[in-house]
């Protein structure tokens, strides 16, 4: 049975040249494709803050000397050429976006994985209860976790 569009049913717009700065940003994502969009970008911070982790683990492994400079760091800044500074307060920011990026990449990818080996039982209840124990536990886990880089505990 065809259902007919009535005059008093609202036709649904129909999007065939999509304005990126026009239609986007009043599309409402679900919470699901929002954790999904968020897992990419957070598997591409890391990708771009590579350097900055390599930095961050040969600093910290050298040496004794190296440690208590990589140490510094956090707690005054970083000396570039020039005169250049940057603050610890930034380097600490840094530290906690790789922080999250981690945390909500691993929780996100578990997410995937267990949707992937177990497709049968997914659901659309369950994508929206799985997205949200993934923010939650990523944005949680970050909160403590800045919280101990911020040295509030």
């Amino acid at each position: 049975m065809t259902e007919l569009v009535t005059p008093s049913q609202k036709k649904r717009p129909e999007f065939r040249n999509i304005n990126a700065f026009k239609d986007l940003p009043g599309y409402r994502w679900p919470l699901a494709a929002l954790v999904s969009g968020m897992h990419r970008a957070s598997g591409l911070i890391m990708f771009l803050l590579l350097p900055f982790i390599i930095w961050m683990f040969d600093s910290s492994i050298s040496s004794e000397i190296s440690f208590a400079k990589f140490s510094r760091t956090f707690a005054i800044g970083l000396e570039l050429a020039r005169g250049w500074v940057v603050p610890g307060w930034l380097m600490k920011l840094v530290a906690l976006a790789l922080i999250w990026a981690y945390l909500h990449h691993f929780i996100a990818g578990l997410r995937h994985l267990w949707m992937d080996t177990h497709h049968a039982a997914v659901s659309k209840e369950f994508g929206k209860s799985s997205a949200a124990f993934t923010l939650a536990v990523s944005i949680g886990l970050t909160f403590i976790l800045g919280a101990k880089l911020f040295g509030l505990y």
